[in-house]
């Protein structure tokens, strides 16, 4: 799998997801398997960057592997800008956000809305390809709804203005999450152009990873929602599509661990007051994964959310694996 230049270490990457994939679970994400990460979607409005949540989301010097960062909006021009100061900032590759179903985004025609504006789309991708030299990607959804499925359209568009990859979620904005991912649609874009197509939406096993990839002949799998609390999953597909065999499952010491690293890289990164808020939610996440036949988990989350403090977050969770153990 090449995006441009870049060689990546595998075809399963990490989905960009607003309020997720900040750079300490990129980080844990690249580490556990994934050939690329990338970031949470930034505002091509300036008016907003220096904002604490903008500011969080442009450190880009630090990331493991390559740097591949998403850009939202929908003014040609201030997404071109928006290119040029991110790689300025360190990124290597630019993605723009065309797939984001959010109200509050969609509200200001961008993300998936982009979609019932193939022209719009046109003027945007051509120039954010223009105004920087680094690979330009592109991630969308099947279309704006069910009737109106163009994503063959735009794979086109995309292509022909010079986007390097393709990124496609298995739904249609109005589709939102609901139902199931369908692929059809990504098959036909595949067929349809030539550049590499990454397939996207309800990709949560080493199966289906592979089944989508023999269906849709998409060069690449997409993990989303699939990683919140299993970034071992990234490993287990990649090492089910090499082998054929599944990968033994993380251990109760490898667990605590990489919870435990987790929790203090968010610590560390946000400060301890932001930083407590955002490990209630991936901490959850971890509860309701591979946690969640363990005695007590549900009790435990209750508490966590309680606490007040990143030294309590941190000896509740030791206090729980010890707990744990002892059972």
């Amino acid at each position: 799998m090449r995006i441009g230049s870049y060689e990546l270490t595998n075809n399963v990457l990490l989905a960009p997801m607003a309020g997720v994939t900040d750079l300490p679970f990129r980080r844990l994400c690249v580490q556990l398997g994934a050939g690329m990460a990338v970031s949470e979607m930034l505002s091509s409005n300036p008016d907003v960057w220096d904002t604490e949540k903008s500011r969080a989301r442009m450190v880009h010097t630090q990331e493991p592997g390559i740097r591949a960062v998403q850009i939202a909006g929908s003014d040609p021009e201030l997404m071109a800008r928006a290119a040029q100061h991110n790689v300025q900032e360190g990124a290597q590759i630019i993605d723009i956000n065309m797939g984001c179903p959010a109200k509050k985004v969609n509200k200001k025609l961008a993300g998936s809305a982009l979609l019932q504006d193939p022209a719009l789309v046109e003027r945007i991708v051509t120039a954010v390809v223009q105004a920087v030299d680094v690979p330009v990607t592109l991630k969308i959804r099947t279309g704006w709804n069910p009737e109106n499925r163009n994503g063959v359209d735009i794979a086109k568009i995309a292509e022909q203005a010079g986007i390097q990859s393709l990124a496609v979620h298995g739904r249609t904005r109005s589709c939102m999450y609901k139902g199931h991912a369908e692929y059809d649609t990504i098959k036909a874009i595949k067929q349809a152009i030539s550049i590499p197509v990454v397939a996207n939406g309800d990709i949560t096993t080493p199966q289906q990873a592979r089944d989508v990839l023999l269906y849709t002949g998409a060069d690449a799998v997409m993990v989303g929602r699939g990683a919140q609390g299993n970034p071992w999953i990234f490993r287990e597909i990649v090492h089910f599509l090499n082998t054929g065999s599944e990968y033994t499952p993380p251990t109760g010491q490898e667990i605590t661990e990489v919870m435990r690293t987790h929790l203090n890289a968010l610590h560390e990164f946000y400060g301890e007051q932001r930083g407590l808020r955002i490990a209630r939610k991936h901490i959850g996440w971890y509860l309701q994964g591979n946690l969640a036949d363990k005695p007590g988990a549900a009790n435990f989350k209750r508490a966590f959310n309680a606490l007040e403090s990143a030294p309590a977050q941190l000896q509740a969770l030791e206090e729980y694996f010890v707990n744990l153990d002892e059972k």
